[in-house]
Order: structure tokens, then C-alpha cells, then sequence
């Protein structure tokens, strides 16, 4: 038998200005050592001033960002095909980085085998915008003042 999987997300983010440095990097290497997520691919995609596109492995990229990702090396399996990739890419603008990601939801495996084991089938599964969730935050506690 195989191991469940906990939800898996795609996730994409971008930087303007290409000004992806890695600050990010030690969020995401805490949620790793603290298994609540599992990488399956990570990729950056880059398209410069002139649109030209380039697709960067984890040993191309500036050093200080290569090295955060020495720890993820061996857990990246290559699941997003460059075409993929160049579906990102053709979302950016010039002058733009993006990181895409697929990483696995360890945190929520055992609650999501419970699901399947009792015949259960996923209806919706909808991401609410931070910047949604803080301007109804404020709102209410507006009202509420």
C-alpha cells in the first residue's frame, strides 16, 4: 500500500522587478522542518526587459538562494513539465520572476485519509485572498468599535 498524500497546491508567485533574492526561504525551510509541508517541484521562471524567458534550476540561481535550497535538493521530483513553465511565463510581465511550487499539505494527510476512508469526496475548495480576509477583519472590527 502506498502513502497518503495530504492535499497537494499548486502555488505561483511573482516579483516584480526580478527581485527574487530568497528572503522567503527561511519561511519556507521552518514549514519543512516543522513537517507541515513537502516539496514535490519547485521552479523560477524569469523573463527579462525584452521578454526573453529563462527557466532556472535550483543550482542557477544566485548563490545565497541556492544555497537555502541545497535542503530541498532530492525531494524535487520534476513533476512541472517546462511546459508548464512557459504557461507561467506567458502570465509575466517583462522584467518579472516567478517562483512556482508544488508542495504537499503534510499537516492534513491524516484528516484528508479520515475523508477517504469514509467515502468522502472534496465539493469546493476555494483560497480566500489575504487581502479579502484583512479588509473584512477590519470592517467588522470597525463595526464593532
Amino acid at each position: 500500500m502506498t502513502q497518503a498524500l495530504g492535499p497537494v497546491e499548486y502555488l505561483i508567485f511573482y516579483f516584480e522587478g526580478n527581485q527574487f533574492r530568497g528572503e522567503i526561504l527561511p519561511a519556507l525551510t521552518d514549514l519543512l522542518d516543522k513537517g507541515l509541508v513537502r516539496i514535490i517541484d519547485l521552479a523560477v521562471v524569469s523573463k527579462d526587459g525584452e521578454g526573453t524567458v529563462t527557466i532556472l534550476e535550483a543550482n542557477e540561481l544566485q548563490a545565497e538562494v541556492a544555497e537555502a535550497l541545497i535542503k530541498l535538493e532530492g525531494e524535487l521530483t520534476g513533476l512541472l513539465s517546462e511546459e508548464d513553465l512557459l504557461m507561467v511565463a506567458e502570465e509575466l510581465d517583462n522584467n518579472t520572476t516567478a517562483a512556482a511550487l508544488l508542495f504537499e499539505h503534510v499537516w492534513a494527510t491524516a484528516f484528508a485519509q479520515a475523508i477517504r476512508n469514509a467515502n468522502g469526496q472534496l465539493l469546493m475548495n476555494v483560497r480566500i485572498p489575504n487581502d479579502v480576509m484583512e479588509e473584512v477583519r477590519d470592517s467588522i472590527l470597525a463595526a464593532a468599535a
